[in-house]
């Protein structure tokens, strides 16, 4: 059994439902929840929106490969009402790296391996530049450690919040 760490977002539509819907779906389809953090609120990150982001982390534990988790997480975005075609549009028209969307569930982390695939990196490659996603993941798991770096989520956070402070 593997632990994996995802991180859940969206700012379109109902989401605090959907965010309910997909930690559900997960629980079916990927793998038992074992912590969830609460809902944070944050602005969007890469591009502008007037709706508010909400994030929140869950840790599992699952049977399936990481490649398998990113399909099943994908299936349970499009199950959800996310639309990557129009969101590829877009982009295409804006200019922008992201875009507003329903749901985003990535996977962080994968137990303490390091993956790098066409279709997968993990740990996140941006996780350390995204407060978003540190704060809810310091809520269920301050003190893990990154398996690259070896920082702890925690110690990525305090780093963040001072760079920015400069």
């Amino acid at each position: 059994m593997a632990r994996v760490t995802l991180l859940l977002g969206g700012n379109e539509g109902d989401v605090k439902r959907t965010l309910q819907a997909a930690q559900q779906l997960v629980n079916a389809r990927v793998g038992a929840v074992l912590r969830c953090s609460h809902r944070y609120e944050s602005e969007p990150w890469g591009f502008a929106s007037a709706a508010r982001f909400s994030n929140q982390a869950l840790e599992i534990t699952t049977d399936l490969s990481p490649l398998e988790v990113l399909d099943a997480v994908q299936r349970i975005e499009c199950d959800l009402g996310r639309n990557r075609a129009a969101e590829a549009v877009e982009k295409a028209s804006t200019g922008a790296a992201y875009t507003s969307r329903p749901i985003d569930i990535d996977i962080i982390f994968y137990d303490d391996e390091v993956i790098r695939e066409e279709r997968l990196t993990v740990p996140h490659p941006r996780l350390a530049e995204r407060e978003f996603a540190l704060v809810p993941l310091c809520e269920i798991m301050r003190l893990r450690r990154h398996p690259v770096t070896g920082e702890t989520v925690g110690g990525m956070l305090e780093a963040l919040r001072k760079k920015r402070e400069r």
